[in-house]
């Protein structure tokens, strides 16, 4: 009885004793089962600071601002602003007129050039009977009969500061410029402007006019002047400005 006993008892250990080798053994195997598939894995220190890196890399390279995109845009605005368009050449028209007709070409003129206009007054105005050249008492007649007459001014004056080209427009009367723009050219300064005399007759030509207003002036570089007729047409004056540039 006693044998039995003891067989039994070293039987129930031997079981026991499996029993937690297989539980031993299971464990284990989960364990690698978990670890292998599945269960989100711990990222160390190191890779952990590698992936920011990784991704502040590529923020940098698609956020960076300085792209060339961006340079070649910022080289072009700059090159704008340095080269500004080049400034107009004021031109000026300067013109007397006593019976409209140069004050028509003088216009034409003005709207060629884009330029400002600026007319002669007599201080006391030209009538009819003062223009009439068959009368050897009338005004205009004594006036250019008299090389020294000054006829006066009225009206606001010019200045001719900033312009690098004037136009001086006028009748002929008795062959020459009129004495009020011996007046003119006299009381301003034209210093280095181009300066070009320019007339309107009905059959006179320029004459001595624009050489005696060049030697009045003393100042200025004056070019040879043109007679036109009241009639003239702008594609005539055009053609006349075109071949002064």
């Amino acid at each position: 009885m006693k044998n039995v006993f003891i067989r039994a008892a070293a039987l129930f250990c031997a079981l026991a004793a499996l029993c937690v080798f297989c539980s031993c053994g299971g464990n284990g195997n989960a364990a690698g089962t978990a670890t292998e598939t599945g269960t989100p894995s711990v990222t160390t220190g190191k890779e952990a600071t590698e992936s920011v890196t990784e991704k502040e890399t590529e923020n940098n390279v698609t956020e960076q601002p300085g792209t060339e995109a961006d340079t070649v845009s910022e080289t072009e605005e700059r090159s704008t602003e340095a080269d500004p368009e080049p400034a107009h050449k004021k031109v000026l028209v300067v013109y007397f007129s006593a019976t409209g007709t140069t004050k028509r070409v003088a216009e034409m003129i003005a709207e060629i050039e884009d330029a400002e206009i600026y007319e002669i007054k007599a201080a006391r105005e030209y009538t009819a009977d003062d223009l009439n050249w068959h009368d050897s008492n009338s005004r205009s007649t004594k006036e250019q009969n008299d090389r020294s007459a000054r006829p006066a001014i009225g009206g606001e004056d010019v200045s001719l500061e900033g312009y690098e080209r004037i136009y001086v427009g006028y009748p002929i009367w008795w062959g020459e410029e009129p004495r009020i723009m011996d007046t003119f050219v006299e009381g301003h300064d034209f210093g280095s402007i181009t300066v070009i005399p320019f007339c309107t007759s009905s059959s006179s030509g320029i004459g001595r006019s624009g050489k005696n207003l060049a030697e009045n002036a003393k100042s200025g570089t004056w070019l040879d002047g043109r007679r036109f007729p009241g009639s003239v047409s702008e594609a005539d004056l055009r053609t006349w400005i075109d071949g002064l540039k």
